[in-house]
């Protein structure tokens, strides 16, 4: 069989997999293990323990279950309450006010947690009944945190960036800063087309008849603001060379941890078995499918699949943006069928090496992928952060979750483009702290 056949079957069986709703990273290791059996035989039995070990056995994805652990704690605590009735009470009177409370919360707890399903199932179950109660549309309540989840892999601290840079032997620290801004401006990208929508629709929602005073706009804060100097804290020591990702992201973990039980007094076990039992199972199973697909990415490679696949991008003689063009359409389709961590510990090692020859910055193309899979969250038929939703507001159907987001699609799409043109608003910050980089 020949490599470009193997490849074919090799996607056929997995979406055949996935399609009759096996989890991932199960779906995945069938499919490996199909292709090396056929390949190897039995002594597939020998290798396939150790190359899945082997795919997680790394100390930086130790930053994954502790930055899991912080989004956790503060979606299992009042904490994820103050921080989304702190936003409404500054921006109830903008018309739309409550979705930008929401994008800006999803934007705030982005860096709490650096997940979008723990982002969009913390602030959709405190936004989405008040924006229903308030006379927002379903669609609309429901689509923009459906989009403002997909903060939750850009902002850092983020998981799919530190996938990335072990992927691809990059800096995680230069991946984070890299974050920054285009997450600032995808966030700001978000409530200014909320806002355009809300004054096109007319939307008030009661607003009017809310008022609250100073003192209790500045009530929430105490309790809040103890949580973002943790953040900004654990970034601090991350891009000023004091400790590694995981370390900071252990030290942010345990800081979160006793500030929650300071501040609100939870000196009781039993609200914790939860937070850990929720943090583990989503650990798990990231690693579950880290492991996985790097057991299908070695498959690809002992079947020839992706040195001929690279060999044929290689020798395509076009224009690089149309190149570009073709990744970025790749990687769409790519994350409408897999989670981001499972394209990116695929592709990444694929694509790296192509884009360094096309002449792109590897810390430019992490944010354009990123961005894709993002848009991939939020897109059927997996769409991740749709049925994370679905499953918080069952009495909202899912395609008018789908049409309340794809607004926010094309505006992530519109983000791609201003990068590609401002390259600039990528690599401007990693260059100022960390100085130019050396590829």
């Amino acid at each position: 069989m020949t490599p470009t056949m193997a490849g074919i079957t090799l996607v056929v069986v997995l979406c055949v997999l996935l399609g009759t709703g096996m989890p991932i990273a199960f779906a995945l290791g069938l499919a490996a293990v199909g292709g090396l059996f056929l390949d190897m035989g039995p002594d597939i039995i020998y290798v396939m323990a150790e190359t899945m070990f082997a795919g997680i056995a790394n100390l930086a994805y130790v930053a994954i279950p502790m930055f899991v652990l912080m989004g956790a704690i503060v979606a299992g605590t009042p904490a994820g309450g103050d921080l989304y009735k702190a936003l409404d009470r500054w921006l109830y009177k903008v018309p739309g006010g409550l979705v930008l409370s929401n994008i800006g919360a999803c934007a705030i707890f982005s860096g709490m947690t650096g997940s979008s399903p723990a982002t969009c199932a913390a602030i959709g179950k405190m936004g989405v009944p008040e924006m229903i109660d308030r006379g927002y549309p379903n669609s609309v309540a429901t689509g923009s945190i459906a989009a403002g989840g997909t903060l939750g892999i850009l902002i850092p601290p983020s998981v799919t960036m530190i996938v990335y840079g072990i992927a691809t032997q990059t800096s995680i620290g230069r991946l984070f800063l890299a974050g920054v801004l285009p997450g600032l401006m995808l966030t700001a990208m978000f409530m200014t087309w909320a806002i355009i929508d809300a004054k096109r629709k007319g939307f008030h929602f009661g607003a009017a008849d809310l008022h609250y005073t100073l003192r209790q706009k500045l009530a929430t804060l105490p309790r809040v603001l103890p949580l973002l100097i943790i953040i900004v804290g654990m970034l601090f020591v991350l891009y000023g060379g004091v400790a590694t990702p995981s370390e900071a992201a252990g030290a942010g973990a345990m800081l979160t941890l006793v500030a929650v039980i300071v501040i609100y007094r939870l000196f009781r076990i039993r609200p914790f078995v939860g937070i850990f039992g929720s943090a583990m199972r989503e650990s798990v199973m990231i690693m579950m499918i880290m492991a996985s697909a790097e057991l299908f990415s070695f498959a690809l490679s002992s079947l020839y699949i992706t040195q001929s696949l690279a060999a044929a991008i290689a020798a395509m003689e076009i224009n690089r943006w149309a190149l570009m063009a073709i990744i970025n359409v790749f990687l769409l389709v790519a994350g409408m069928f897999l989670p981001p961590v499972a394209v990116i510990v695929m592709a990444a090692p694929l694509l790296h090496p192509i884009i360094m020859q096309a002449g792109f910055d590897p810390y430019w193309f992490a944010v354009v992928l990123t961005i894709n899979m993002e848009i991939g969250l939020i897109t059927p038929p997996v769409g991740l952060n749709l049925f994370v939703l679905n499953s918080i507001a069952p009495q909202v159907p899912t395609r008018d979750i789908l049409m309340g987001a794809l607004p926010y699609v094309l505006v992530m799409m519109l983000g791609i483009v201003l990068l590609c043109l401002f390259p600039g608003i990528v690599t401007g910050l990693p260059d100022l702290v960390m100085g130019p980089a050396i590829h």
